[in-house]
């Protein structure tokens, strides 16, 4: 029953916060800013963060990486990513929908293009990215709605790293003109 009733919420809240902002294929020479959400349970997400910074830096787009943690963190670890960019549990609301805050984090970077590398998303992924105004919206896995406009699916059988997921989407950008 409780699940009903959430599922009622989170329709009625993404339809209530959706962006009205078209979506489509942009090439690069429209990018200005980017979004980019990564895991940090897939081992290669430092590596994955600092490739797709350097990428974007190199074509002299702005933009951040932010970090989607959801490990049960004992009072003796610590976080290892920033806490502003870390979307953690203790983030999400009762819905799922992650706090006005972390969401006011993203929403400042104003990004042209938005990319998921989560390869299951959940309910805090399809809010941000229904609620974001970017232009350009890449994914791993497609979501109701059709919510991205470039979905890098992983191979029938094989499961890659958000790594190897980040290097399919940078050739597919590089190939937009």
């Amino acid at each position: 029953m409780f699940e009903f009733v959430k599922d009622i919420f989170r329709k009625r809240t993404l339809k209530k916060h959706a962006s009205t902002v078209p979506t489509g294929i942009l090439p690069l020479d429209q990018i200005k800013s980017y979004v980019a959400i990564i895991d940090v349970e897939d081992t290669s997400y430092d590596t994955c963060k600092s490739a797709i910074m350097n990428f974007f830096r190199s074509m002299d787009i702005r933009g951040a990486v932010f970090f989607q943690d959801f490990r049960k963190i004992g009072s003796e670890d610590r976080l290892i990513t920033s806490i502003q960019t870390t979307i953690t549990k203790k983030d999400l609301d009762w819905i799922g929908r992650p706090n006005k805050y972390k969401l006011g984090v993203l929403e400042e970077q104003n990004p042209d293009v938005f990319i998921s590398l989560i390869k299951d998303p959940d309910f805090a992924i399809e809010y941000m990215t229904k609620t974001s105004t970017a232009r350009f919206k890449i994914g791993r896995k497609q979501m109701d709605g059709n919510l991205f406009d470039l979905v890098i699916n992983d191979p029938v059988g094989k499961d890659i790293s958000q790594l190897e997921s980040w290097g399919a989407i940078k050739n597919y950008l590089g190939k937009i003109m």
